[in-house]
């Protein structure tokens, strides 16, 4: 589950914008978005500036991008010219007020590109990526614009700024010296030049995933072999083969994680074998949708970044404005969970092999086989069966009475479908999002079924931002990918789809509530280890007493879920984490091993390099592959993650400290969801977030309940 948020003006938003141009117009084609009548020329005029999709074609992304970035160098350039002394108005107000053009059209390119893609996107997605990079680097890199910065920020003392005022000058300042403002001319040539190429890479390795991901599939030719799976799950992937025109065949789909979710119900051994090596080799086929040679690329730039801006690696770069703030702290964060974690796997992998040997299947455990023993062990520990369980999980009724029923409970917020505002795809609905005085918050869209087109996982983002100083109310994207049930049937949740839905929902909460006066501060445009904290923190909710009873129904029989099956799923839930936790700490540590190289580094074998990681953090269980290897690793190569992708862990152990706090302070109720709401949620990047946890907690950080939660540890 990824965060994809956009800050325009934000140094992190290099690594998030991929948006370009389909072809390199003429003189004569170069002309203004307004006189061309680009939908993109002006705000849209539907309710809070939303998209007017219906008018948007493929057309018209390039010239708007080409006329948003002109018009923003020539916004960055008045200001830097500026003969006038540098105030905080004339410059960061300045600042936060330009491109918008270009902050418009990026903000729906991003989320077809990743949602509803075609080549023509692609094509121009690679096309401006260097493009998008370079008109980041005129900002942070011109060198008058910082001398103004420095200026302000060195009589700050004196301007007696309001407390987010004061912020954002720090916010910029940090900004521009973690962007090498401060490097010599040559330097900042050299770190252009890199800026480019990375931008172009990341934009290959995207769309090279994502062909990999759809070609990646496994076909099926003997419907004998997907024994084990529901009558639904298999007209499900007949239809997919089908519509791949594949007539006769079923077809499975891959998601974005090594383990796939059929790798739990298949019971035939061979079938499971071809299915999670098609899924763990998805990107490594030595042909054109092959990442490996891009990602290598990617890390030995990032890693000669570095050096040019006086740091070791690029994780000590990228961390200093995280609440880690260094890789030590990572480190010993991550150093706190692998032992616990490896060992609780381990006797994991024993309780499985066991059953392996009780029923005589005489093989080894490996890791196709785990899922579908783990189902087993937990049927046998906990008598809990998913196919029990997914029945009293239908999406639209886990949405309205689950995860809006929570926000309502918690919040006081509302929600309104409407269906008078355009979509970009059939499947996406479209809510009101009403505070408790009945005040519009915002516009929540959701787009929830996987398409071939849709790259993998799990997101958030904004496809309009929260800004009191542009006068503008948040407009939230989520986007997951459960399988699409066959036609006329319902869409029946997996448990760990619900939480999804929670943790999504989450993310969208932390932008419906953003409060702040400045774009770049606003709602989500906070730390990678921060993040994910609201939207962690919001799965619990998922089966809370008030919450579960609310929205799980039984889609045929409307009879709620008996308490004795949710005591199960709660019952069930530390177990496989040795697993689950081990498989994400590998992801973790092969990251930071990536974004810990030194310059000049080249890495031929990836497989090789990635080995050794797992083996030198002893995370080299042969039963508990990575949950993301590095040539599908898209967290890293090109969502914003890179040294980040440990923020999973960190925000899990804020996540569970705060909600101990819930518990001791009387669960789920309004009061401490606005306290919750005004000390964290609404606060975007406008405070530190050691002092903002702290306010909210009255301690720092505490990671013993995550510890619990995991059951590596006892109350």
């Amino acid at each position: 589950m990824n965060l994809k948020s956009y800050s325009y003006l934000s140094l992190a938003a290099l690594w998030l914008v991929l948006a370009g141009c389909n072809t390199k117009p003429s003189d004569a084609e170069n002309i203004t978005t307004a006189a061309s009548g680009n939908p993109f020329s002006e705000p849209s005029t539907l309710p809070l500036q939303a998209p007017a999709f219906d008018k948007i074609k493929d057309s018209d992304f390039a010239p708007a991008l080409e006329e948003g970035m002109k018009q923003q160098q020539a916004e960055i350039q008045k200001i830097a010219d500026n003969l006038e002394a540098p105030t905080f108005d004339n410059t960061l107000v300045a600042l936060e007020k330009s491109g918008q053009l270009l902050n418009r059209v990026n903000a729906v390119f991003n989320l077809l590109t990743g949602a509803n893609t075609n080549p023509a996107l692609q094509k121009v997605q690679e096309d401006v990526a260097s493009k998008l990079a370079a008109n980041q680097d005129a900002i942070f890199l011109n060198t008058k614009l910082f001398e103004r910065v420095k200026t302000i920020y060195a009589k700050r003392n004196e301007l007696k700024l309001d407390s987010e005022s004061n912020y954002l000058l720090s916010y910029y300042m940090q900004q521009f010296e973690l962007a090498g403002a401060n490097l010599s001319e040559s330097a900042k040539d050299s770190l252009k030049k890199l800026n480019q190429e990375e931008a172009a890479l990341v934009a290959k390795f995207t769309n090279q995933l994502l062909a990999a991901n759809k070609a990646g599939g496994l076909v099926i030719s003997n419907k004998a072999e997907l024994e084990g799976l529901p009558d639904s799950d298999i007209e499900a992937a007949a239809q997919s083969a089908k519509d791949s025109k594949q007539e006769g065949k079923w077809l499975i789909s891959l998601q974005n994680t090594t383990q796939q979710p059929f790798l739990t119900l298949l019971s035939n051994r061979a079938t499971r074998q071809k299915l999670f090596e098609a899924s763990y080799n998805r990107a490594e086929k030595g042909d054109t949708t092959d990442t490996r040679t891009t990602l290598s690329k990617i890390a030995a730039i990032r890693a000669n970044k570095a050096k040019i801006m006086g740091f070791k690696n690029y994780a000590e770069w990228k961390l200093r404005d995280q609440m880690a703030q260094n890789s030590e702290a990572v480190n010993q964060f991550l150093n706190q969970l692998i032992p616990a974690a490896t060992a609780k796997a381990k006797r994991e992998a024993a309780d499985m092999q066991a059953l392996v040997d009780q029923q005589k299947g005489g093989f080894q455990l490996q890791s196709w086989d785990w899922n579908y023993y783990a189902e087993q062990v937990r049927k046998t520990r906990y008598d809990l069966d998913e196919n029990q369980v997914k029945p009293y999980f239908e999406l639209n009724k886990v949405l309205i009475d689950g995860v809006f029923y929570a926000a309502t409970q918690l919040y006081g917020i509302t929600f309104k479908e409407r269906k008078d505002l355009p979509v970009y795809h059939e499947d996406v609905k479209v809510f009101d999002v009403l505070d408790k005085d009945g005040s519009q918050l915002g516009l929540f869209y959701c787009d929830y079924f996987k398409r071939d087109n849709k790259q993998g996982g799990a997101w958030m983002s904004n496809l309009v931002g929260q800004s009191k100083l542009l006068g503008t109310k948040p407009v939230i994207y989520n986007v997951c990918n459960f399988p699409k049930p066959a036609s006329g049937q319902p869409a029946l949740l997996s448990v760990d789809n619900v939480i999804t839905m929670f943790h999504e929902f989450g993310h969208g909460l932390h932008g419906l509530f953003a409060n702040q006066h400045y774009p770049s501060l606003s709602g989500t445009n906070v730390a990678r280890d921060f993040v994910e904290f609201p939207s962690q923190f919001n799965e619990h909710w998922a089966l809370d007493p008030k919450i579960v009873s609310h929205y799980a129904i039984h889609h045929q029989t409307k009879q709620p879920i008996p308490q004795a099956l949710i005591d199960k799923i709660k019952k069930a839930g530390t177990f496989n984490q040795g697993y689950a936790l081990t498989e994400a700490l590998a992801s973790d540590e092969i990251d930071l091993k990536w974004h810990t190289l030194p310059a000049g580094s080249t890495i031929n074998d990836v497989d090789a390099f990635e080995t050794n990681a797992l083996h030198t953090t002893k995370l080299d269980l042969s039963q508990v592959p990575p949950r993301y290897r590095s040539s599908y690793f898209l967290h890293i190569w090109g969502n914003g993650y890179a040294a980040g992708y440990y923020a999973y862990a960190w925000t899990d152990m804020l996540d569970e400290d705060s909600y101990a706090w819930f518990k001791e302070n009387g669960g789920l109720t309004q009061a401490n969801g606005q306290r919750f709401r005004d000390m964290i949620l609404s606060k975007g990047n406008t405070a530190s977030y050691a002092s903002m946890y702290k306010a909210f907690r009255g301690k720092d950080p505490d990671i013993h309940p995550m510890l619990v939660s995991r059951g590596l540890v006892e109350q």
